[in-house]
């Protein structure tokens, strides 16, 4: 048998069944034994899960951000441009925000106003009613335009260039899968699985890189890794016949061909933007800590969940590792004639590594780990979808339903929004690539949400009409943006007439410009409103202060080994950057 064979042989084959077989049974018997404990589950139970230690909640934090995406867009990405999109992704200090302040906010409104679960919940509360609801419409559009119909593509893309299969064979097999693992799993069946794909992920990806790079090196990894700088360094050649490299994240001069996807140091502040709608106030990653409550004190559930953000911190800086860098990698290899390795298409750069660099019988492995990566990435979705939908429009509507009845609209809303993804993915293959094409998404999604969060919770100034105005004309002004980059391919054509002429500045401005001025501009209509509408009444100002009673409970949900752990994702993010500078 040939153990190092570049394609799958029987060996992978039957890994593969086995491990799905061994898969199924530990989240079946996982899911069985929490419905017997908790003799039945509720619509809640179903859509939260409750009271995972903190290193599961960490895990599932870094597993419902693992996607397909990563899996062919940022290896893509890597292959093609370097290291420049890992501003998005070297976010570890990110998620302590949501941990060390978020956290005990939704905590705080937990107490005073009753049960918050979902994003629109606190909108609802600190805003208006309808805030909460436009949040929820904005939510769902945003999985239909970002994660489902990028899942659903990219998922077909990976299984095609890993397993061979037809794309659309795999994209919908994938949607199919997830489906019927999220109706039967639920969250604690998200939570499982999670839990035993983060090791094989991370494990099998970092196989990836380390015998990437000694493939690259000739058996040496740190050959390997300067070979792969020296190659970056050679690559995107300006206009001046100069060679700017894709081995740095900043591209500050203007000559740069990459000058205009990273814009000097305005790329910083809109990933962050991106980052901070992201990881504090996005349904889809705050719904892994916000249901850990079970009838503890406020310090305990704070505690389990920070530590949880935290330990997802540091997950977070691996993503880089496992697959913009292999991308890079199969870039150099695919340069080299000699090396036996070809990448066609940029997109089926990680996929290729995985065939070209792993023994028998650990591709199979392997791939057992990717394949639940994507279902649990998108059966994450899929919950929300459905905590959305049910909590936030059907519930309020139709009061004293049974619970199977909530549960059954929660799996038809998740339906719909599934085939509305699956038939936006045409618009989305011509807005550019994958990935570029996903943040450029979310950069006229997040300002308007940014905006609401943070002045909702830091001003008791702002009003409630204040935060109803900022929410929806920034997601009306997003969408406006959004269907002029449709037209102009995202401000590449050149486009004549007066309308275009006369609103160039709209339309041709870059997008991580246009996000930070579009933040800027939320936020001082915002204020402008607040001085002419009515203010907060007291409730709403008391469910964001701070008692001196809650201020205790804070302090004992910590210790100085948090405050260190947390220092130490600062410190591995700063390190990163000052290397790529």
């Amino acid at each position: 048998m040939n153990w190092n064979s570049q394609e799958f042989i029987w060996l992978d084959w039957v890994v593969i069944a086995v491990g799905i077989l061994a898969v199924t049974w530990a989240v079946w018997n996982s899911v069985r034994k929490h419905n017997r404990t908790l003799q039945g589950a509720s619509s809640d139970d179903y859509l939260f899960g409750k009271g995972e230690p903190w290193y599961i909640i960490g895990a599932a934090i870094f597993a419902a951000n693992i996607g397909s995406e990563h899996l062919v867009g940022l290896a893509g990405t890597g292959a093609k441009a370097g290291v420049g999109m890992a501003h998005w992704e070297m976010q570890g200090w990110m998620i302590l925000i949501l941990g060390w302040l978020f956290v005990p906010f939704y905590q705080l409104m937990n107490n005073k106003l009753g049960k918050i679960i979902t994003m629109p919940d606190f909108l609802k509360n600190r805003y208006t009613p309808r805030t909460g609801s436009w949040l929820s419409i904005i939510t769902l559009i945003a999985y239909v335009l970002t994660k489902v119909s990028v899942t659903a593509f990219t998922g077909g893309i990976f299984l095609e260039s890993l397993l061979g299969l037809p794309f659309w064979y795999g994209a919908i097999g994938l949607i199919v899968l997830t489906g019927i693992f999220t109706v039967f799993g639920g969250m604690k069946g998200v939570m499982t699985l999670s839990a035993i794909q983060t090791p094989i992920l991370i494990i099998g990806s970092f196989l990836v890189l380390f015998l990437g790079l000694s493939a690259l090196g000739g058996g040496n990894i740190g050959a390997g890794w300067t070979a792969m700088m020296d190659y970056a360094r050679t690559l995107n050649v300006g206009a001046d016949g100069v060679a700017y490299g894709t081995n740095h994240m900043f591209h500050l001069e203007t000559g740069d061909p990459l000058y205009d996807e990273y814009p000097g140091f305005w790329v910083f502040l809109g990933a962050t933007i991106i980052g901070f709608w992201y990881w504090a106030t996005d349904q889809h990653i705050v719904q892994r800590v916000l249901g850990q409550s079970k009838g503890e004190a406020n310090d305990v559930v704070m505690k389990r969940a920070r530590r949880g953000t935290i330990a997802a911190g540091y997950f977070k800086i691996l993503p880089v590792f496992m697959f913009l860098i292999p991308g890079m990698i199969a870039a150099a290899l695919a340069a080299r004639p000699d090396s036996g390795f070809t990448l066609s298409n940029p997109d089926t750069a990680f996929g290729s590594m995985v065939k070209f660099v792993l023994p028998a019988g650990v591709k199979g492995i392997v791939t057992i780990g990717f394949i639940s990566a994507l279902v649990a990435s998108l059966a994450a979705f899929f919950n929300s979808c459905a905590t959305l939908f049910t909590e936030d429009f059907y519930k309020p509507m139709f009061k004293g339903q049974s619970e199977a009845k909530y549960v059954l609209i929660g799996r038809i809303a998740t339906v719909v929004v599934v085939l509305l993804g699956m038939g936006w993915i045409p618009v989305m293959m011509s807005l550019g690539s994958l990935y570029s094409y996903l943040q450029g998404i979310q950069s006229l999604l997040a300002p308007a949400m940014v905006a609401v969060f943070v002045m909702g919770i830091f001003s008791k100034r702002i009003t409630p009409k204040a935060g109803e105005v900022g929410l929806i004309g920034g997601f009306v002004i997003g969408m406006i943006r959004l269907l002029t980059n449709i037209f102009t391919n995202t401000g590449k054509n050149e486009m004549t007439g007066w309308l275009w002429d006369s609103t160039q500045w709209f339309w041709h401005t870059n997008w991580l410009i246009f996000e930070i001025w579009l933040l800027v501009f939320i936020i001082l209509m915002m204020v402008v409103v607040s001085f002419f509408t009515e203010k907060p009444t007291a409730k709403q100002i008391d469910a964001i202060t701070f008692t001196a009673d809650y201020k205790a409970q804070i302090w004992k949900s910590w210790n100085k080994w948090d405050v260190i752990a947390s220092l130490g994702v600062v410190v591995l993010c700063a390190a990163f950057y000052h290397y790529f500078w």
